[in-house]
């Protein structure tokens, strides 16, 4: 594992050159006519200003009918990473999609910053549909939502009160509320009472008006974090630490945000999911050209049967 990520690191992008911010593979770099393009939109969401980009097909015609896909960001993640490039690919596949930067979050606003309240990410959720579903050429009988890792769990959540979602998919789910509560693979069992109590003197000292307090706020060295047990934390340090960096993520989380953690759990007696493709860890799915291809192919399949993507003409 260390070699592998040490040769990760080698290709690291050091600086963002994208004009967009995007630091996916194959990113779009300007909007050719003709071709998939990308549209930087803001709206208000409950007062907060939202940062978001839709992809359009190639060839958008504003006067068809397309369907939609919404697609949620993982955890610490924003719209630059992979949320982006599982849009670009949906719009490459004849969809219009629109991958936002949670409230509270990345370049969208909100006090204090990192934020990571369920209702609040499922409320974004909603956001994303609310606009999307007026933009032109968008079908809105025909909406998906896709969510990545955190935003798998908070789609199959949203999806289940808001009917406008006609089919949705996850990818590398991740049950945010089990884990911050039993910590990952039930590492954290016994320190739930110890840090619920951090979390509630947090949450005192904020309303008090005090400085707000940070969870998982550490600067993680490589080396520590090729000792991390989990590939999932390990290969996420490398991700968005190094390969896929991007100034607006973080992991860090508003302590107090663990008061309402805690309490969630994406569907009743549903495992914390793993992995969506055979061979591919959860991270490797959000960049590996063979497993973005497979998962590509799984979406197409299944937004294409339950969205019929076939394009509509008024």
């Amino acid at each position: 594992m260390i070699t592998s990520t040490l040769s990760l690191v080698a290709s690291a992008q050091n600086k963002i050159t994208n004009p967009f911010g995007l630091v996916y593979e194959n990113a779009i770099t300007k909007n050719i006519s003709g071709e998939v393009n990308i549209h930087p939109v803001t709206y208000k969401l409950n007062g907060i200003e939202i940062a978001a980009n839709v992809y359009t097909p190639a060839n958008y015609d504003p006067s068809k009918h397309y369907p939609a896909v919404v697609v949620a960001h993982p955890n610490g993640g924003v719209k630059e990473q992979v949320a982006g490039l599982y849009a670009q690919r949906l719009a490459e596949s004849g969809y219009i999609a629109i991958a936002a930067d949670a409230a509270y979050q990345g370049a969208s606003g909100g006090q204090p910053r990192n934020v990571d309240k369920p209702a609040f990410r499922i409320e974004d959720i909603r956001g994303m549909a609310d606009y999307i579903c007026k933009y032109k050429g968008v079908d809105a009988s025909r909406l998906g939502l896709l969510g990545i890792c955190g935003g798998g769990g908070y789609a199959l959540k949203a999806a289940q009160t808001d009917k406008r979602f006609q089919a949705v998919a996850t990818l590398s789910m991740f049950n945010s509320g089990v884990v911050r509560r039993n910590g990952y693979m039930n590492s954290g069992v016994s320190t739930i009472q110890q840090r619920l109590q951090q979390a509630t003197e947090a949450r005192a000292q904020e309303a008090a008006g005090g400085k707000v307090l940070y969870a998982a706020d550490t600067e993680i060295t490589d080396e520590m974090a090729d000792k991390m047990p989990f590939d999932l934390y390990r290969e996420g340090h490398y991700y968005y630490n190094r390969t896929h960096a991007h100034p607006n993520s973080t992991f860090r989380y508003t302590m107090s945000s663990l008061l309402d953690l805690v309490e969630f759990d994406a569907a009743t007696n549903m495992d914390l999911i793993n992995q969506l493709i055979p061979g591919a860890t959860h991270i490797q799915t959000y960049y590996v050209p063979e497993y973005v291809g497979q998962a590509m192919n799984k979406l197409n399949e299944f937004f294409g049967k339950n969205l019929q993507q076939k394009v509509h003409l008024n």
